[in-house]
């Protein structure tokens, strides 16, 4: 990520910090669902697989059919919602 962040090209920045999107939006479903996900065979392998997917660099890699698909429209349809409770609350604070 710091590679893409110094390089003079800013097509590789997108790559990198969608891939980490996605990772963090994984990361959270995954801790709530670690408790009933580790009792299945081989989920650590898939685990391990579906991140490679995420970061192959291919045009139809993970982060970017999951991001496209998934989160950026999830994104968008709430957003405004989440920037008025932020609102609310640094008011508050």
């Amino acid at each position: 990520s710091i590679k893409a962040i110094e390089s003079s090209s800013k097509e590789d920045d997108t790559t990198w910090l969608t891939y980490w999107v996605v990772y963090g939006v994984f990361s959270v479903a995954e801790f709530f669902s670690d408790i009933f996900l580790y009792w299945f065979p081989f989920y650590y392998a898939g685990k391990c697989l579906f991140l490679v997917w995420c970061m192959a660099p291919v045009s139809w890699n993970g982060s970017q059919v999951l991001y496209h698909n998934v989160i950026r429209p999830c994104f968008l349809r709430h957003h405004q919602t989440v920037d008025k409770v932020l609102g609310n609350l640094s008011t508050k604070a």
